[in-house]
């Protein structure tokens, strides 16, 4: 009943978005069952999050950071993103710690609750329910608070919950390397200096980044697996769920009330912090020997029920 509640009260445009995010998702998870051409989710989907990866988020990050309003409000969205994290970071260890969980399941959990999917899913979302200029607030917070984030604390975290490897010192300057940190790197240095983007150049990046949102959601849909969800594992998945889908979402809401963020540009990023598992946790938790069943069965459930609680999340900004 709570379900029917929440999409009836739930304005036309973002059930029509979350209807289509899901149709999408729906693709990748259908492909990962009938496996058209024998090719496999697992043969298919890093073939193309690579390309996602290497060329069109880097294009839209580029297009997308060039011409946006960058200055406090940057500030005050990767604030508002490290804080939740943590927040969420330490409600986690603190629960694990009481009820005495494995720390292999616990590194696992500190992954799926603290990170959300702010770009995987969280910029097709952002986008289709306040419009292009979103995309912006769902880069800046993946590439300003997430990613540094995990690439640093968290990583520093977990592996005192794993099994660590050697050479796991370069984890930062990997994140240094990657394509969508140079292509923001240089989209801030362009558009501080006030250049402005060539027409052909704006056509270029904006067909480019076209493929990413759809690319993306299915890729999204090929990574969920339910033949990991398990009773077993039931346990530890809840508190995750509570503390993703919930109290990380109230604790925004409220800090936010400290920041100047007004309007919808507060509603999208408090949103961000609303997101579930993000997907890129689980080559952590292979990394480091955490329980990737586990990890995969909260990115699952979460990634579902994000299509209740993500209209009770508007629904609440909306009026806050």
């Amino acid at each position: 009943m709570l379900k029917y509640a929440v999409w009836l009260s739930t304005p036309p445009d973002m059930i029509s978005t979350l209807l289509q995010m899901a149709l999408l998702i729906a693709c990748g998870a259908a492909w990962r069952l009938f496996r058209p051409g024998g090719l496999t989710a697992e043969q298919a989907r890093p073939v193309l999050t690579t390309v996602v990866y290497y060329l069109f988020l880097p294009a839209m990050v580029l297009d997308v950071l060039w011409q946006a309003d960058i200055g406090r409000q940057s500030l005050q969205y990767s604030l508002l993103g490290v804080a939740a994290i943590a927040f969420a970071m330490v409600c986690i260890v603190l629960t694990g710690r009481l009820l005495k969980f494995d720390r292999h399941r616990l590194g696992a959990m500190i992954l799926a609750a603290a990170f959300p999917n702010v770009t995987y899913l969280g910029l097709p979302v952002l986008e289709q329910t306040y419009g292009y200029w979103a995309r912006s607030v769902a880069i800046q917070m993946d590439l300003f608070a997430t990613a540094p984030f995990l690439f640093t604390i968290g990583i520093m975290v977990v592996k005192r919950f794993g099994d660590a490897e050697a050479g796991e010192s370069k984890a930062v300057l990997s994140y240094l390397n990657a394509p969508p940190f140079w292509a923001a790197f240089l989209a801030v240095a362009l558009n501080l200096n006030q250049i402005a983007m060539p027409d052909w150049l704006d056509g270029v990046l904006q067909k480019l980044s076209a493929g990413v949102v759809p690319i993306m959601l299915f890729s999204l849909g090929l990574a969920l697996s339910w033949k990991d969800v398990t009773v077993r594992n039931l346990p530890y998945v809840l508190p995750v769920i509570v503390i993703k889908m919930a109290i990380m979402p109230l604790f925004a809401l409220w800090l936010a009330g400290f920041l100047s963020l007004e309007g919808d540009h507060k509603a999208a990023a408090i949103l961000e912090t609303a997101m579930p598992s993000m997907v890129l946790g689980i080559v952590f938790c292979d990394r480091y020997r955490l329980d990737s069943g586990l990890y995969a069965m909260a990115v699952t459930l979460t990634t579902t029920l994000s299509l209740i609680t993500l209209p009770f999340w508007h629904q609440i900004l909306s009026v806050s």
